[in-house]
């Protein structure tokens, strides 16, 4: 038998898959240049158009752990296709939206979608082909992942700057559609799980409400006639976390495995995890809106700069094994996270009147650094993970992150928009960006504090011969 599922799987369906994380990740990259543009035509200012971001990654975070029980409950082919769907109509919503407010209950209805198509395609490689076949078929389905994040911001730049930005949402619908039909025609129907772990309704809605609590905790904090309101978001967020981890503890099938954070090296993986991404995450998000309300220039140009850091983030990749090996995971961490954050604040740099040329080596040297950081922590978070703590800990790994860029991007658009306000110290908005580099580049540096508490033989298991 070639595969554990009987028949053989169709010879396209990794490409299927493949095209499954390629419009995920357009969506995702496409949209920050096309920032400045829907603010224009939906009368807000481009630096209120974070909620766009944040909503939908909050929306990924919250309900990713919910599609392994429906694909479970329901089957993988049928949730596939329903998520396909639910996504090409968040897509028409968020074309149609004519305030900023439909636009975010429009990504919230793409995030559905998404949080559900997100882990099938692993969960299908895994159950469709045998162990000889999964390197190579993973490698094909994953390569999109690395080419979404270059083209994106080119794509949408064009868009912007020759169409308009509604079709960067337009373009998902003929392609999900059609992506949809072949779902029911190649995508393998695996047997239902008649053994199936309940679902923890009451963990999963305590952690949601920790986490939107403190997304409008941050959200509101922006508005200073809203400041109590803020507190009391935050304070009901962390009252809603608390009471997920004492329920997790006494729970006997919690959400995440409760056990999960007593393994030291994924406890501290996870933590720094999601504090150095809060700053570098929010880069995608404040380097086009630098350069296009604070330096002026067009979305296509925008773009096309954007795009050094994923190319290097590509090229890094086969340094990170390097790296561990000469250094070890404490010190490789360590210092890639403060040259992280260095490269950050050195975007408060340029000026107006700069050749844009000269953004291009501090970018990749952003884009590689991105890459040894992002490869080198969830490593070591999963270093020590036991077998029957795996399928957990990844999937709240996954959830840190999609944390991670939703917070990031909302705490740098809160400090641009603060230091905006403040004309008597920032004279204008594009120092008000400087300062903002400055200080998610600081935060970036703070987790590496995080990285110092690791051992120095932490990871040796991942770098041995």
């Amino acid at each position: 038998m070639s595969s554990p599922f009987n028949p053989p799987p169709h010879k396209f369906l990794p490409l299927l898959l493949a095209f499954a994380i390629f419009m995920q990740l357009l969506d995702a990259t496409i949209l920050n240049t096309a920032l400045t543009s829907m603010a224009k035509d939906l009368h807000e200012s481009p630096l209120q158009m974070q909620s766009a971001v944040v909503s939908y990654s909050l929306t990924l975070a919250l309900l990713m752990p919910l599609s392994g029980w429906l694909c479970d409950r329901f089957g993988i082919r049928q949730v596939f296709f329903a998520a396909m769907l639910i996504f090409v109509t968040g897509s028409a919503l968020c074309a149609a939206a004519p305030t900023l407010p439909l636009l975010v209950v429009a990504r919230v209805v793409q995030g559905i979608g998404g949080a559900m198509m997100t882990p099938i395609p692993r969960l299908v490689m895994v159950r469709a082909y045998d162990k000889s076949q999964l390197i190579s078929m993973m490698n094909y389905v994953v390569m999109p992942a690395l080419v979404g994040p270059i083209i994106g911001p080119i794509i949408g730049g064009y868009l912007v700057d020759y169409a308009s930005w509604h079709w960067i949402f337009l373009i998902n619908i003929p392609f999900g559609l059609i992506a949809a039909a072949f779902t029911l025609k190649i995508m393998p129907n695996f047997p239902l799980v008649t053994e199936r772990k309940p679902f923890d309704l009451l963990g999963f809605l305590l952690f949601g409400c920790g986490v939107v609590g403190l997304s409008l905790a941050v959200e509101l904090a922006q508005h200073p006639q809203s400041g109590w309101l803020a507190l009391s978001a935050g304070i009901l967020a962390i009252l809603a976390l608390a009471g997920y981890g004492w329920h997790a503890h006494l729970s006997d099938k919690p959400l995440y495995e409760k056990d999960l954070l007593d393994v030291r090296t994924y406890r501290l993986g996870l933590m720094g995890n999601l504090v150095s991404r809060l700053g570098m995450s929010s880069m995608p998000f404040l380097l086009p809106l630098l350069l296009q309300v604070g330096f002026g220039r067009s979305a296509a140009v925008a773009g096309w700069v954007l795009a050094p850091i994923a190319f290097a983030s590509i090229i890094a990749k086969s340094l990170v094994k390097p790296m561990a090996t000469k250094l070890g995971y404490r010190k490789m961490l360590m210092w890639n996270t403060c040259a992280g954050g260095l490269l950050i604040m050195s975007m408060a740099l340029p000026t107006p009147s700069m050749p844009l040329w000269t953004l291009l080596p501090l970018l990749f040297l952003m884009g590689a650094c991105n890459s040894v950081q992002f490869t080198g922590m969830n490593t070591i978070t999963l270093a020590d993970v036991r077998p029957r703590q795996a399928a957990s800990g990844t999937s709240l790994m996954s959830v840190n992150q999609h944390l991670a860029v939703g917070f990031g991007t909302a705490i740098a658009a809160a400090l641009v928009r603060w230091f905006n306000t403040q004309p008597e110290i920032v004279p204008t908005v594009h120092t008000a960006f400087r300062y903002t580099f400055i200080a998610m580049g600081g935060l970036t540096m703070l987790s590496s504090l995080i990285f110092a508490r690791l051992h120095w033989r932490d990871g040796a298991n991942l770098i041995q011969k």
